[in-house]
């Protein structure tokens, strides 16, 4: 089977915090990377440090922004779903699973990235992981891929167990912090913080810009 990645996320920017290092590892192996991202975070409270957006500018701007993190990533090929950010979660989740699965048909990939429903903590994040499961369960057994579900719940490792894959991502940290910085109406105060936690050693940035962990989804049927 081809090497064809997916990333289904409700947010410019989730990509950046859980899933830029695999995402820089592969598009550095050649392998083709497709981001959909659901919404543009057009209700995020961020407006830049100091301020230079509002909430009439700050939608095209997090879209210029997501298309400089997905550069420093090397993802050539970006979808926009065009949901509405805060909303995601009152779509009919058939609705949303029918787009994702028009893009699984298409690409076939062997990886799927996104959120785990349920330990994902945004209603944005659980429903877009919810929708990408249904999408990818539809498919023939012997054709759906991998899913990597990204899990950060307060209870996720007690519910869901110890994470079944750790990655790492050393070699591309530099791709993680750009892809990060990229957002910088959302980023640029965390990000002073960031380079001074690495400068300390502070041991949980480190660890941070050093692996990325998942949850494998496995299906019931």
């Amino acid at each position: 089977m081809k090497e064809q990645i997916l990333v289904v996320l409700p947010h410019p920017d989730d990509e950046a915090f859980g899933a830029a290092g695999v995402i820089s590892l592969y598009t550095k192996r050649g392998v083709p990377v497709t981001y959909a991202c659901a919404t543009l975070g057009e209700m995020g409270r961020n407006m830049g440090v100091p301020p230079f957006a509002n909430r009439e500018t700050l939608p095209q701007i997090r879209k210029i922004e997501l298309e400089e993190a997905c550069k420093a990533m090397g993802i050539q090929d970006l979808r926009l779903l065009g949901y509405r950010d805060k909303t995601l979660e009152f779509e009919k989740p058939e609705d949303v699973a029918d787009t994702i699965h028009a893009i699984l048909v298409e690409l076939e990939p062997s990886l799927v990235i996104t959120h785990y429903p349920g330990y994902a903590v945004h209603p944005d994040h659980d429903a877009c992981g919810a929708a990408t499961i249904l999408a990818v369960s539809r498919l023939p057994k012997e054709k759906r891929p991998t899913v990597y579900g990204m899990a950060f719940s307060k209870d996720c490792r007690e519910k869901l167990g110890e994470p079944d894959v750790t990655i790492n991502i050393e070699e591309v940290a530099t791709q993680k912090i750009e892809a990060l910085a990229a957002h910088k109406s959302q980023t640029t105060q965390m990000m002073s913080g960031i380079q001074e936690k690495l400068k300390a050693g502070d041991p949980d940035t480190k660890r941070w810009f050093s692996q990325e962990v998942f949850w494998t989804y496995h299906f019931n049927d």
